[in-house]
């Protein structure tokens, strides 16, 4: 009689865009028992989440919807400790969960001020759009030129055009833009009747506006702070090896530097493009980097040695509003080139990356990148 061999286990923690894939594409691949941890029942499509400040309707699928017919379980829990050397994952609610390979995908969350708003969770979101809906709200105060940043202020210049809406940066358009490209943001702000305001660092956060480095009093209603995340102290304290950021230190093939069956995707790892930087924080690296750790948990379940991933930047995709939009094309490091696709031809290219970004979630084979 041939004795059954046991199915691998393996545990992805956090259901955002690349935790989700690579619970999908993990199952497809390999036979491995496969269990998403997920704070939350629903996927949340982070890159839209402007348009829900905005009071645009944003779907939110559940995960059971989402991972009906894929094999992979669905625990929706907060993780709140890692034992490494025992494999487990403790939880706030659940019984701990076993694992012979972790994929870390915990993702990363803002850091915002008393008094602000913000556009990363879609109850921020949900409760900005409340704000905004108030009859004695006058003056919006958007804080950050970031990709995040532009693409709030755009939104809501352009559904509340009864507000005024001010975008305020401690740089310029143009340090992460071409000049065509930082042209083109100011002509539709022009157009919009978004005030932007540049080299102007904010000092604070104040109960009815903002207090600028120079003393300035910028009077605002609401201000969202939209001015980049950071990622929770959880890897850390399990002893994985982090950098100065708190993101999770990985090989070339996304495996754990300290812990080689920890596989990190996501806002949460470091990993190194061709070029020699570390991968930007962005949905857009995120999807690539969760196809590639299936890869690579696979090539580990099978005693094979996980193939390195490359990744290469090609384009910034930004909307400005539903109606416009910015396609800046960038070198491999991600250097802006002064080529850039604008108006409705970028904003149809913009809607489908969206459309693209929740589809591969169900569509694993799908390429998210060249």
């Amino acid at each position: 009689m041939t004795a059954t061999r046991e199915r691998a286990r393996v545990v992805v923690l956090g259901g955002g865009y690349g935790g989700q894939l690579a619970a999908q594409a993990l199952a497809r691949r390999t036979d491995a028992a496969v269990t998403l941890v997920n704070d939350g029942d629903r996927f949340v499509q982070r890159i839209r989440l402007h348009q829900l400040a905005s009071g645009q309707p944003v779907d939110a699928p559940r995960y059971t919807d989402l991972l009906d017919g894929t094999g992979v379980a669905f625990v929706d829990d907060r993780v709140v400790d890692l034992d490494l050397a025992a494999h487990k994952v403790h939880l706030r609610d659940g019984a701990p969960l076993d694992h012979d390979v972790l994929v870390y995908a915990l993702g990363s969350h803002a850091v915002v001020p008393e008094h602000a708003h913000d556009v990363s969770t879609p109850d921020g979101a949900a409760r900005l759009a409340a704000r905004l809906a108030d009859d004695g709200v006058r003056r919006v105060a958007v804080v950050g030129a970031g990709l995040t940043g532009i693409e709030t202020a755009t939104e809501l210049a352009e559904t509340r055009p009864d507000l005024t809406t001010t975008m305020l940066t401690a740089g310029s358009l143009d340090d992460d833009l071409s000049p065509r490209g930082a042209a083109h943001v100011r002509r539709v702000a022009a157009r919009l009747g978004l005030r932007i305001v540049e080299h102007a660092p904010v000092g604070a956060v104040r109960d009815g506006g903002l207090v600028l480095a120079d003393g300035t009093v910028e009077p605002a209603n609401a201000v969202v702070w939209t001015t980049g995340f950071v990622v929770g102290d959880l890897a850390g304290r399990a002893g994985l090896a982090v950098d100065t950021a708190g993101r999770i230190a990985v090989d070339a093939a996304l495996r754990s530097t300290s812990h080689p069956d920890v596989v990190a995707v996501g806002d949460a790892a470091a990993p190194v493009a061709t070029s020699g930087d570390v991968v930007r924080m962005a949905c857009a690296t995120a999807l690539p980097a969760a196809q590639h750790a299936a890869r690579t948990v696979a090539a580990l379940l099978a005693g094979r040695e996980p193939r390195p991933w490359r990744f290469r930047y090609a384009i910034r995709c930004v909307s400005l509003g539903r109606r416009d939009g910015l396609v800046q094309v960038v070198h491999s490091d991600d250097r802006p080139r002064d080529l850039v696709v604008t108006g409705r031809a970028a904003a149809r290219i913009k809607e489908a990356i969206c459309v693209n970004a929740l589809r591969v979630q169900t569509h694993p084979r799908i390429p998210t990148s060249a």
